[in-house]
């Protein structure tokens, strides 16, 4: 399944409590190359039963959280750590993408910056004792097209566009660091296109049919991408369908 990884690797996946981030554990567990599997959300339930899962109530927006995971982690070193989590809309915080600069507002803006752009990377930092040393490692996070400045021939979603371009950036920076401490580690940023979740939900009625993908196709999808890519491929950029991205 993940060539680059051994047999009976450990997996860590944060946010698996929305759509990709629960079908990215049905897809790992899937084969029997995952040797354990540390399933990470706000809730803490995992319908699944599989006795290679240890589910894990934790908010990795908050440093509490992230220490959680370290903690039942201890010291032990991680194979693949995939993030899922991710925020473009929350009425209950008055989060939503602006169509106009007039629309920016500062704690929205500073919101999604902070789950989109700081969380996967001091993610990364606080699991840095797992992810160094000699094992190959495989570090996957989330991004989105639009998080691309040489793509971006739209305009409007700022607060999102900023904090994925942002995302982009700091796992880019992160990848250099880590390849001084890992050789063999490989940390990507992922587009997993328009996924049918509570994420794109009330944006759907523009997206054409054959291009709204259900959550299994885009957790298999990103696994055959990941499955493709080697240590030199590390801080890059890659659509669901294996074709790079522009920054």
């Amino acid at each position: 399944m993940l060539p680059h990884l051994p047999d009976a690797f450990t997996a860590v996946v944060t946010g698996t409590g929305g759509g990709i981030g629960h079908a990215m554990v049905q897809s790992l567990l899937a084969s029997p190359q995952v040797g354990k599997l540390i399933a990470v959300s706000r809730s803490g339930s995992q319908t699944n039963t599989d006795p290679r899962v240890q589910c894990l109530q934790a908010d990795i927006t908050q440093e509490s959280g992230r220490q959680l995971l370290v903690e039942q982690l201890n010291g032990e070193p991680v194979h693949l750590l995939f993030n899922a989590i991710g925020i473009l809309h929350d009425s209950q915080k008055k989060v939503a993408p602006e169509k106009r600069l007039e629309e920016l507002d500062t704690e929205a803006f500073d919101r999604v910056m902070h789950i989109n752009a700081a969380t996967p990377a001091l993610l990364i930092a606080d699991l840095k004792g797992s992810l160094q040393g000699k094992h190959p490692t495989i570090i996957a996070s989330l991004s989105a097209r639009v998080g691309s400045i040489g793509d971006n021939g739209f305009g409007g979603w700022y607060s999102y566009r900023a904090s994925k371009a942002a995302h982009n950036m700091l796992l880019k920076t992160a990848s250099i660091e880590l390849k001084r401490l890992n050789k063999q580690s490989i940390i990507l940023c992922l587009h997993p296109g328009t996924t049918d979740t509570e994420l794109s939900k009330p944006f759907q009625a523009r997206v054409p049919e054959n291009k709204l993908f259900t959550p299994d196709f885009v957790a298999q999808s990103l696994i055959d991408v990941m499955a493709q890519r080697a240590p030199e491929d590390t801080g890059s950029f890659w659509d669901w369908a294996g074709k790079p991205i522009e920054w």
